[in-house]
């Protein structure tokens, strides 16, 4: 009786060791038409692309830190596409804007509780993929996944340090910034993580490094004489029907007999990367408390900071963080997610 019991508790850890494995592999399907990006969940496309499930936790804003990733994968000859569809409470578009005051004077909305890059009041929905560029690039990311660049020691700053532990070490890295292009403007921001270690003063970013871009990207709007240099050109507030951004296009000199107190306007003008940082195309949106994104990428690229997915015999291994109005404190995953390509 007791072999037995034995034998079946084996078999009971086994089976749920497999199963929390088995979630972990994503299998992108061939497809002959690649999805169209703003159809999101309803291109045909996605139909031969079966999901996996990443369970995550720790995230501000999340309902007790918690949210659900589904994950789907599909590829043509050229281009990878993934599908990202999580739950996130509440649609968050309201990156630090200007607000009119009941005086006349203009204010920029911040987080209270902010010390030092740590905004969890007045910023945007995010998501991010962390890649291993290949097998040798980053030691132990195969077990640990994000773990094995995240590091909490202490700094000036309230939360941890983003780099690789060895020199040469690189991930790439894919963040989709709803306001910031990732829906604005259709772009997710190609960037990577190196080894560089934190200082204040020269690398207050730590390892987190952008590709190098040939233009286009995102700029704070000035206070000049106390009221914001720029406006959107359809005159509407933020908070009335407008936008928190403003496209490079539609930027115009601001007007403020346009606004009355309460409104807000946008802090940000936007316009597409251009070269590596610009390699990757995305759509999304958010309805009934769930975000659904698709992302798109040349299988390879030239830039030597992005994952090749030039063997489709290969694994290729990522960690995924969903960040509810949040700059830095994301809901996380143990362990990596591994692609593999269909043939």
């Amino acid at each position: 009786m007791k072999t037995l019991l034995k034998h079946s508790l084996v078999a009971a850890s086994l089976l749920i060791s497999l199963d929390a494995s088995a979630e972990r592999f994503l299998v992108a399907q061939k497809v002959e038409q690649g999805p169209v990006l703003e159809k999101l969940a309803a291109d045909p496309a996605w139909s031969a692309a079966k999901p996996v499930m990443i369970h995550m936790h720790s995230g501000s804003g999340f309902a007790d830190g918690k949210t659900t990733a589904n994950i789907k994968a599909v590829y043509t000859a050229d281009t990878l596409y993934l599908m990202f569809s999580y739950d996130d409470p509440t649609q968050s578009y309201r990156y630090s804007p200007y607000q009119k005051q009941s005086d006349g004077s203009w204010k920029r909305l911040t987080d209270p509780n902010d010390k030092g890059g740590d905004n969890n009041r007045f910023y945007e929905d995010k998501w991010a993929i962390f890649w291993n560029i290949d097998d040798s690039s980053i030691r132990g990311f195969k077990k640990r996944g994000c773990y094995a660049a995240c590091h909490d020691e202490v700094t000036t700053k309230p939360y941890g340090n983003k780099y690789t532990k060895n020199s040469g070490e690189i991930g790439d890295i894919w963040q989709m910034r709803s306001v910031r292009g990732g829906v604005s403007l259709g772009q997710p921001d190609n960037q990577y993580v190196d080894s560089t270690r934190y200082d204040k003063d020269k690398a207050p970013d730590s390892g987190r490094k952008s590709d190098a871009s040939t233009g286009g990207g995102y700029n704070e709007v000035k206070l000049v004489n106390g009221k914001p240099e720029f406006m959107n050109k359809d005159g509407k507030a933020a908070n009335k029907g407008g936008t928190y951004w403003i496209k490079l296009e539609d930027r115009v000199p601001f007007d403020d007999s346009k606004f009355v107190a309460g409104d807000e306007v946008a802090s940000v003008v936007v316009s597409k990367f251009t070269g590596d940082r610009g390699n990757l195309a995305g759509a999304g949106a958010w309805a009934d408390g769930k975000w659904t994104y698709v992302v798109a990428r040349k299988l390879t690229t030239a830039s030597p900071y992005d994952v090749q997915f030039k063997d489709l015999d290969a694994a290729y291994y990522f960690g995924f963080a969903a960040f509810d109005n949040s700059q830095v404190r994301h809901a996380i995953h143990k362990g990596p997610v591994i692609l593999r390509f269909a043939k």
